[in-house]
């Protein structure tokens, strides 16, 4: 019995030197973007500051597909609360990163198209849903939004955010 317990303390010290928190007496691993980098944009929000939100509505249509607005221009330390809302027919996400990481990640989307952005950069949003990002631009630099569910993009799904 004292073996376990030894063990369980350093596993439980070890875990919370890892930056692990406790809950209900299991392991949580904080929240790491699936493609595994930095962010190129900025950082995850704080809802306790003060932040502008902006809509970004997508849709599609025969032969098209867009966000509106599809250019943004924000200021650098400004937090922006999207309010993503798909009002098309089909399955749309929300991509917010470096041209090149949406580029490499656009590859990967292909040969998975099924998989789903529950990102703190990312949304997906099945037809007629809602979902919020709420981002902190702490970078200078044009980056760009995307739709990168194959086929979306080169139908006209992407828009950029400008920070100065």
């Amino acid at each position: 019995m004292p073996v376990r317990l030894t063990i369980a303390g350093f596993l439980l010290a070890a875990s919370l030197a890892a930056g692990l928190s406790m809950q209900s007496g299991m392991v949580s691993v904080p929240a790491v973007a699936h493609t595994g980098h930095t962010f190129a944009a900025g950082e995850p929000g704080d809802p306790k500051k003060p932040f502008r939100t902006i809509e970004v509505i997508m849709t599609d249509g025969p032969g098209t597909m867009t966000y509106t607005p599809d250019k943004i221009e924000v200021r650098k330390g400004e937090q922006i609360k999207f309010v993503l809302k798909n009002t098309g027919d089909l399955a749309h996400e929300f991509l917010l990163d470096s041209f090149e990481a949406n580029a490499k990640h656009k590859i990967e989307m292909q040969k998975n198209p099924d998989m789903e952005h529950d990102d703190p950069n990312g949304k997906r949003l099945e037809p007629k849903k809602s979902a919020e990002i709420l981002w902190l631009f702490s970078k200078t630099g044009t980056f760009e939004f995307a739709c990168l569910i194959p086929g979306h993009y080169e139908t006209g799904m992407k828009g950029t955010v400008v920070v100065k």
